[in-house]
């Protein structure tokens, strides 16, 4: 079947890059596990195969796939998301650029720019993105090449103006880099709002499942992904054949899960925002959160991603975190079951001590497709362990 960009959200994801195998007519596409590929000849490729880091065919069908669903026209598939984002850095980068990030980046991608990159002479400015003349101020004062920006962010959950942000780094001559993990392409779409390259940890919404890890970068300029090509082939940090297929599998879903998990997130964050032992409910799609019309405007839902603050501080929130059954104390988010996280001793620790650091009273939850209820009861038994 032959896909349309104008075909819905669903369709593609089912459709692209999955044609039947056409020597038996299998529906799923074969793994294909080969490492080379054999030659007409020297220099005879069939269909360009000729090495497994170069081009696979798996990771090709995916990589169409990615491309469909975030509306770009070239996606490429890595092995992990900070693999897919130290390519896209040193792709496009040189020692003297600088990036403009959110205050409030996930730790992994501020270890990779300020604690690795740094010191090939990557400069970065940390900055409210909520503040556009913050923005504005920190991009002008540096060789800015990146304005870099995750929205919703992770873990404080603030929605970011993208085409805003895409008018302040054009204007700048610098690119406009979104993180769309936590939405994922269901949710929005930031190419279609003016950013040049959107990145994900496939490892979450878009695989879906826990069982996989991964990273993509998608956009929708032949040069820039000429550069991003050419470094993903040279340092090869690709994702594997299963890998593909397993991610290839999830995305197939992405849809169907997204809609669930953002009616369990909805449901999830109206019940903390009732609760006494509660200080602050984080979630775009609470008419409270200050970022609730802006993301009414560029998200289809709010997604799965909670975090809450406690009265009680620290030892609250550990406390919580600690006592779950249904909610799994785990690192990572968007899979179909529900996790738990303290995002200050777990996924953020790197940044303890910084601009970035995470209060140390706040969970963070990936509500998952289980039955909301069975979440809310989870959550409110943990809860006696308050008293």
């Amino acid at each position: 079947m032959s896909v349309s960009e104008n075909q819905g959200f669903n369709t593609r994801a089912v459709h692209a890059g999955q044609a039947f195998e056409p020597r038996t007519g299998a529906v799923v596409p074969p793994v294909h596990f080969s490492s080379t590929y054999a030659q007409d000849g020297i220099g005879g490729l069939r269909d360009g195969y000729e090495y497994g880091r170069g081009t696979n065919p798996t990771r090709d069908a995916l990589q169409e796939q990615l491309a469909a669903l975030e509306g770009g026209s070239h996606a490429y598939s890595f092995s992990s998301g900070l693999a897919a984002e130290d390519s896209l850095i040193r792709a496009l980068t040189r020692p003297g650029d600088h990036i403009v990030l959110g205050n409030d980046a996930y730790g992994g991608t501020y270890r990779l720019i300020d604690g690795v990159l740094g010191d090939w002479g990557i400069g970065n400015t940390p900055v409210d993105m909520a503040d556009l003349d913050a923005v504005r101020k920190a991009v002008a004062a540096n060789k800015t090449r990146f304005v870099w920006v995750e929205t919703p962010s992770n873990p404080l959950m603030k929605i970011t103006d993208i085409e805003a942000l895409a008018a302040i780094a054009h204007d700048a001559g610098a690119l406009l880099v979104v993180d769309n993990t936590f939405a994922s392409p269901y949710l929005q779409t930031p190419l279609a709002l003016g950013a040049d390259v959107v990145v994900h940890s496939t490892t979450k919404y878009i695989g879906g499942h826990s069982d996989v890890v991964g990273g993509a970068i998608v956009v929708n300029d032949a040069e820039l992904a000429e550069k991003i090509g050419f470094v993903q082939f040279a340092v090869g940090a690709v994702s594997g054949p299963m890998d593909a297929f397993l991610t290839t599998r999830g995305l197939k879903t992405l849809g169907v899960r997204m809609d669930r998990h953002s009616d369990n997130g909805q449901a999830v964050a109206e019940w903390l925002l009732e609760r006494p032992e509660v200080e602050a409910v984080l979630y775009p799609g609470l008419p409270s959160h200050p970022g609730h019309e802006l993301a009414k405007k560029q998200m289809k839902k709010f997604g799965g991603m909670v975090s809450v603050q406690f009265k009680g501080g620290e030892a609250a929130a550990r406390t919580v975190a600690e006592n779950t059954s249904v909610f799994t104390l785990a690192e990572s988010l968007g899979g179909i079951e529900s996790l738990m996280n303290y995002p200050s001793e777990m996924t953020h620790a790197s940044v303890k001590g910084t601009e970035l650091a995470v209060p140390v009273n706040l969970i963070r939850l990936s509500c998952g497709i289980e039955d909301v209820e069975d979440l809310i009861a989870d959550l409110e038994r943990a809860f006696t362990f308050l008293k």
